[in-house]
């Protein structure tokens, strides 16, 4: 059998074994509501100009600190400005975070990962240590110091929160290509005279990116989190963006008395990061083999 039927099999199985996977996921209680929650996120982020009440940077000092009311859901905040207005448009903000430090961070982190894992010897030294010195801090303190050194928006929060989380990847993808790399398919096809650029772009790439955008899908209630705690502190983005944690921190000096002004963007971050970590938790349900049977 040629190297590319057997890459074409070993193909077929793995859109089969994805199919699978998405069926497994729709039938689980937890997965599923995440997905409708997240659903919901898309939704709102789509629609946010469509139902807001009013543009969520137009102050209104007469009406400034106003409580929940028919007019504004979720009140107003120090400058007038609607709440409910401004966590709608939050929703768009924070997808775009989520979605653009995925995709950053997975081109950063998986190529560096397939290269390490198939050429191994100091390649793989190399690359994987510059990989743990990135490793040997914690996500968050790592994004705030690259965050702290660039000027505070929100394009480098993007990059700060993606430079933090490619070693993630980058350790995953290495541990797929070593397997990988192994299979007869592989060795068929270095054996036929397949250069080695060929082999990782038509044979070791096709496996890595299904195990590595799961963990991304897995990992977007941390970016979210993340995101929002350097807005609050500062480091993310700057008023009068309406990024949940930038609220949350704008609404702290009047929470004991104008409570919605923090209360509502938090709870727009908990259930968001609720979502992502539901459906985190029913995907490793339905593939852990010990729930499948495989005792």
């Amino acid at each position: 059998m040629s190297s590319d039927v057997a890459i074409a099999r070993i193909l077929a199985q793995e859109r089969a074994r994805r199919q699978q996977l998405v069926r497994r996921t729709l039938r689980n209680p937890l997965s599923l509501a995440g997905l409708i929650i997240i659903g919901l996120l898309l939704v709102i982020a789509v629609i946010a100009p469509v139902v807001a009440p009013s543009n969520p940077l137009q102050t209104n000092i007469a009406r400034r600190l106003e409580a929940p009311s028919g007019d504004h859901p979720f009140g107003t905040d120090q400058l007038g400005r609607d709440v409910f207005s401004r966590i709608l448009y939050g929703a768009r903000i924070s997808l775009r975070i989520a979605i653009l430090t995925g995709v950053i961070a997975t081109v950063i982190g998986a190529p560096l990962g397939i290269v390490s894992g198939y050429f191994r010897g100091r390649v793989d030294d190399l690359l994987m240590r510059l990989t743990d010195m990135f490793m040997a801090f914690p996500r968050l303190i790592l994004a705030m110091a690259i965050a702290a050194a660039l000027r505070p928006t929100l394009e480098n929060v993007i990059i700060a929160i993606s430079l933090a989380a490619w070693p993630a990847y980058a350790r995953l993808a290495r541990s797929v290509t070593l397997a990988l790399r192994e299979e007869n398919f592989v060795e068929a096809a270095r054996a036929l005279g397949a250069s080695s650029l060929r082999v990782l772009g038509r044979h070791i790439f096709p496996g890595v990116i299904s195990p590595v955008v799961i963990q991304v899908s897995l990992d977007m209630g941390g970016i979210i989190l993340t995101a929002a705690g350097l807005g609050f502190i500062g480091f993310g983005a700057q008023p009068p963006t309406p990024e949940w944690g930038v609220m949350i921190a704008e609404g702290r000096n009047y929470i004991t008395s104008q409570w919605w002004l923090s209360t509502f963007p938090g709870i727009a971050i908990a259930l968001v990061v609720l979502g992502f970590n539901l459906l985190g938790d029913g995907i490793r349900d339905v593939l852990d083999p010990r729930l499948r049977g495989g005792r």
